[in-house]
């Protein structure tokens, strides 16, 4: 389902990979800001939806997200929870920006070959296994233990942000690591839901799913570079996971590898508009006609080398680009309202919940298991050679990027609504993935101001 994108026609000269190198680390540090703003605004919404779910208004704020709300097509109705459509249905678009992401770094970013892989792959692996043996720990023998997944999620946005507001102290090798991190933990994440928390349907069920992805998979090879057939699919594919009781947020991981990565032009292309338009101005014409022709095709050719630098980018990127504003600063704050609003006890009753197993497993394994197997993991294969430690990186820098990286939050509480039905298991949850980011948050960024001055790092 996925296409390689296509080699180069011409060598790379030194200066053009210098430039290259400078517009990547461009590109990376407006992703670094873009995610830190919406961290931002991740955080007020969980802060909105705490307020409001402990003020005189929670029943009404409750009320609001179990209004059904119905699709009608003709004769197809589909009718849902507010609540379900947000977890269901709009974070399907993430999943798919998630797939997007994915794809990019498998294909052309930092889990592109073995090498570049090894690192923030064996990382991803130990946070995921670690936290996840924490939280059995606390569970083990009982049917809670059906939360593992919890806190084996890291929350890009919320993590990046915070280290972009540490600045310096974080080396942009740390942030590239974390970065890469945080993709192959989401590429494990979809795995566990899809192994784990989706439902078992019969095979018959699931015919309508395979032949939506044959045909998406027929788009590609065919050479299809629009994204709206890819889209329409998309919708039906959503559809027919949903009727078949595959997690349908998975379609928008499934959709993503199959939009093309490659453009319609290539290097070459490019190459021979752009001396075709070198040459159009290079001429001279001797008369007012030869002129007006000689403008008519310098205009033409103009065109032809717009036309091919649109048709270099590939449908995935102009996809991810439009989608990348209204997940980070429309979706996930949307999410965070509906879901992060916890009626929280207090005295005794607060101690009580805190003190649940669910709660110390997701607390503990956020807080506790996701640095150490991050760290423990990635020091073994960085001693075994099978990777390098990131540039301008001390360990203590590392293991303080390890401890923010236990920022579960979005996926974390995303994982919760598959995993428990029952409200107060859910409110136990919920209270581990908030305590236990919150502390990664803080004890992260105190860890990396102690240990790692501006001063001595790198930008």
């Amino acid at each position: 389902m996925s296409d390689p994108a296509r080699p180069s026609s011409s060598p790379v000269q030194p200066g053009q990979r210098q430039s290259f190198r400078r517009r990547l680390q461009s590109s990376f540090l407006r992703f670094i800001r873009a995610e830190a703003a919406s961290g931002v605004v991740l955080i007020i919404s969980t802060v909105v939806a705490l307020l409001v779910a402990n003020s005189p208004w929670h029943a009404a704020f409750a009320k609001l997200w179990s209004l059904r709300m119905e699709l009608r097509v003709h004769r197809f109705a589909l009718s849902l929870p507010l609540q379900d459509w947000i977890n269901d249905g709009l974070m399907a678009v993430f999943f798919l920006v998630v797939g997007l992401e994915i794809k990019r770094e498998l294909l052309q970013g930092e889990l592109a070959s073995i090498r570049k892989a090894a690192l923030p792959v064996v990382s991803a692996l130990g946070g995921m296994l670690v936290p996840a043996l924490i939280f059995l720990g606390f569970t083990h023998g009982t049917p809670l233990a059906r939360g593992f997944g919890i806190p084996t999620a890291t929350d890009i946005a919320f993590t990046v942000g915070v280290m972009a507001l540490l600045g310096r102290r974080v080396p942009l090798g740390a942030k590239v690591f974390v970065t890469a991190l945080a993709i192959a933990d989401d590429l494990g994440a979809v795995v566990v839901i899809a192994v784990f928390y989706s439902s078992h349907t019969s095979l018959l069920g699931l015919l309508p799913v395979a032949g939506i992805v044959l045909s998406l998979t027929a788009l590609n090879v065919l050479g299809v570079r629009r994204l709206l057939p890819y889209l329409v699919m998309g919708v039906f594919l959503w559809l027919a996971m949903h009727s078949a009781g595959v997690h349908a947020t998975l379609a928008g991981v499934v959709l993503a590898m199959c939009i093309p990565i490659s453009g319609r032009h290539d290097d070459k292309d490019f190459l021979i508009a752009a001396e075709h338009a070198v040459s159009m101005y290079g001429e001279r014409a001797d008369s007012e006609a030869e002129q007006d022709n000689l403008g008519e095709r310098r205009e033409a050719s103009l065109r032809a080398l717009a036309e091919v630098i649109t048709g270099m980018k590939s449908p995935l990127h102009r996809l991810e680009q439009h989608l990348h504003t209204v997940v980070a600063f429309g979706i996930l704050p949307l999410f965070a309202l509906c879901n992060a609003g916890v009626e929280l006890p207090v005295g005794q009753s607060l101690q009580t919940l805190v003190m649940q197993p669910v709660s110390l497993g997701v607390f503990f394994g956020l807080l506790c298991g996701k640095p150490i197997g991050i760290f423990v993991f990635g020091l073994i294969a960085i001693q075994l050679r099978l990777c390098e430690k990131p540039s301008r990186t001390s360990y203590r820098v590392l293991f303080g990027s390890a401890m923010l990286a236990g920022i579960g939050f979005t996926m974390s509480i995303f994982i919760t609504g598959l995993a428990f039905s029952d409200a107060q298991r859910i409110t136990e949850a919920k209270v581990g993935v908030l305590l236990g980011s919150l502390c990664a948050a803080l004890l992260g960024s105190l860890w990396l101001r102690l240990c790692s001055p501006p001063s001595a790092q790198g930008t």
